[in-house]
């Protein structure tokens, strides 16, 4: 089965956007080899504001499947890319059965968040960039999913960067209950 991988960078204190949605503060790593990382997925999905935000720098996803979730796009104008405005949860399940590389969940706290809920996060691999921003827009949103997660590989850049890599434990499992942030007492 195909893995959704939530692979992202985030500074110091919890953010994966600067306040005016500006990504200059991750910084190139020259040991990181970002062409390896992209190899190991076919499919790319993301919420709607990190797919506007990513084609306005002319990015051409390089011969990737991308799936937008959106409400508000219409699939006539952006007919090189799959919208999906119902039914996610059931396109993902699909998407994760079927044969081919690993599923980059690319960008978006919400949509994290959504897929945590849906137990359909396999890894969460955050690239933490050694800045403090301040504020922004949020690894997750205020009254997130809870989930505990396990180290499975980590490793240190020259430029201070850490990639992070956690197996995401699923509702039910590891320590105790995992609940809905916004649902707990």
């Amino acid at each position: 089965m195909r893995r959704v991988r939530y692979q992202v960078a985030c500074s110091m204190d919890g953010y994966i956007a600067a306040p005016n949605d500006g990504f200059d503060w991750i910084t190139p790593e020259p040991s990181f080899d970002f062409e390896a990382l992209y190899a190991q997925f076919d499919t790319l999905l993301m919420g709607r504001r990190t797919y506007e935000i990513v084609r306005a720098t002319g990015e051409s996803f390089r011969g990737k499947q991308v799936i937008v979730a959106s409400r508000s796009l219409r699939p006539v104008d952006h007919p090189d890319v799959e919208i999906v405005s119902e039914g996610l949860e059931a396109r993902i399940r699909e998407l994760r059965g079927q044969p081919g590389r690993d599923i980059w969940l690319y960008g978006g706290g919400n949509l994290f968040s959504q897929l945590l809920a849906w137990n359909l996060v396999d890894t969460f691999e955050p690239a933490i960039i050694p800045i403090l921003l301040g504020g922004g827009v949020q690894l997750l949103p205020p009254h997130g999913i809870r989930r505990c997660l396990e180290l499975v590989r980590h490793r240190a850049y020259p430029s201070g960067m850490l990639l992070l890599e956690y197996e995401v434990q699923q509702a039910g499992e590891g320590i105790g209950q995992q609940k809905s942030l916004a649902t707990r007492g």
